[in-house]
């Protein structure tokens, strides 16, 4: 692949996240969790890890976070947003370098990390460990947002091919 259409798929993949990251804040809280969102953006940081490379999928999702806060967010959420993809994106591309689990489970574990990474900071930016309790309900939400992440992902790499 020549490099101008390597960094036209980038560019491609980078709208694509920030597009289902902007669908996404548009559906209004469904859940009894607050803070709880399905991740869809994370399916484009899924494709990447398993049809491109990993450096694709890091380059992706930090470009995606960046143009994220820029564009939809704050100075905070952005330090929420960079802690949770970045341990995010640790533990998922240490699980699919392994080569041993499905994209399902990468995502779920993708999902759980965020969460972890998001309560972190605000154990920082709060100066307290008392909210480190909401992990769990956070643990599940992850679980399950993961999981459906990871589904919908799973059925896209059905469909697309070895490498893009």
């Amino acid at each position: 692949m020549t490099k101008t259409k390597h960094l036209a798929l980038y560019g491609m993949l980078t709208a694509l996240a920030l597009v289902l990251g902007y669908v996404e804040a548009m559906i209004p809280a469904f859940f009894a969790v607050p803070g709880m969102k399905l991740g869809l953006a994370n399916l484009v940081v899924l494709v990447a890890l398993y049809r491109m490379d990993t450096k694709s999928a890091v380059c992706i999702n930090g470009i995606r976070i960046v143009l994220t806060s820029i564009l939809f967010g704050t100075a905070v959420s952005f330090l929420y947003s960079l802690a949770g993809g970045l341990l995010s994106g640790a533990g998922m591309i240490a699980l699919r370098q392994t080569g041993k689990f499905q994209p399902v489970t990468v995502s779920i574990l993708g999902g759980v990390l965020h969460n972890v990474g998001q309560i972190l900071v605000a154990m920082v930016l709060l100066q307290t460990s008392a909210i480190a309790w909401y992990l769990l309900v956070l643990w599940i939400s992850g679980i399950a947002a993961g999981a459906v992440v990871g589904l919908l992902g799973s059925w896209m790499l059905e469909r697309l091919p070895e490498r893009i």
